[in-house]
């Protein structure tokens, strides 16, 4: 049986309904570039459909709530997929993403898990941002996984353990790799080079093929390369939650 099909039958069968939270990014330019950002459409409608169809709850939060910013280079034809294109038919959703709550209004304690899309936003304002911060080392503090995708691994840079080491310290963990970025000509825009800094923390940093899937799980980190490896990286999480 595949990890997909175990998670969704485990999670099928629990009494208690799980409950994962999403946080998107609310930061909406590329830098000084004069292009414009935010989360990458594919990274969060892939998870968020492995979730419901697996029976779980879905909140979803930003740093700002209200209506997150979509990057427009995830609407253009060259990266639809399944997921994208139910995202795209899909009311209820989209009316869910226009009102999110702000991370400001939840806490670790009311949730299982929680998933963190990509997209270049969060290079900007989930990596030092305090709320985040507390509320991932929530997550870890009640040993309940915590999950990023693509460039929302910077997320998790700056999260402690209670000994004060940074939490991808001695972990293997992955990200946006420099060739993948490099490639979508952006080294010289984005803040930092999200493989660098994951290695300078002390992160076991591993990647696949650019444009690979690939997805990685050490402890309660679960991690995704890229858009193509959301989906991995979401049916780990329920994994984990089953």
């Amino acid at each position: 049986m595949t990890l997909k099909a175990d998670a969704r039958k485990i999670m099928n069968t629990q009494a208690k309904t799980k409950h994962i939270l999403m946080v998107l990014t609310s930061h909406a330019e590329l830098g000084d570039s004069g292009e414009k950002t935010g989360f990458w459409v594919e990274e969060f409608a892939a998870p968020y459909y492995a979730f419901i169809d697996a029976g779980v709850e879905v909140s979803i939060v930003s740093p700002l709530g209200g209506k997150p910013p979509i990057d427009p280079k995830s609407e253009q034809a060259d990266f639809q997929t399944p997921a994208t294109k139910r995202y795209d038919a899909d009311t209820n959703v989209q009316a869910l993403i226009a009102n999110t709550a702000t991370l400001s209004d939840v806490k670790a304690a009311d949730y299982d898990a929680v998933f963190y899309p990509g997209g270049h936003g969060p290079m900007w304002d989930l990596t030092d941002n305090a709320l985040s911060i507390a509320l991932i080392e929530g997550f870890l503090a009640a040993n309940k996984p915590v999950a990023a995708v693509c460039h929302a691994s910077a997320a998790f840079l700056n999260i402690k353990d209670t000994s004060g080491q940074y939490s991808v310290k001695g972990k293997t963990v992955t990200g946006f790799t420099n060739s993948e970025e490099e490639a979508v000509q952006l080294t010289n825009i984005v803040p930092f080079l999200l493989e660098d800094e994951l290695i300078k923390r002390g992160g076991n940093y591993h990647k696949g093929e650019d444009w690979s899937v690939f997805a990685v799980q050490d402890g309660l980190l679960i991690t995704g390369q890229n858009p193509a490896s959301s989906e991995l990286a979401a049916e780990k999480l329920l994994a984990a939650i089953a």
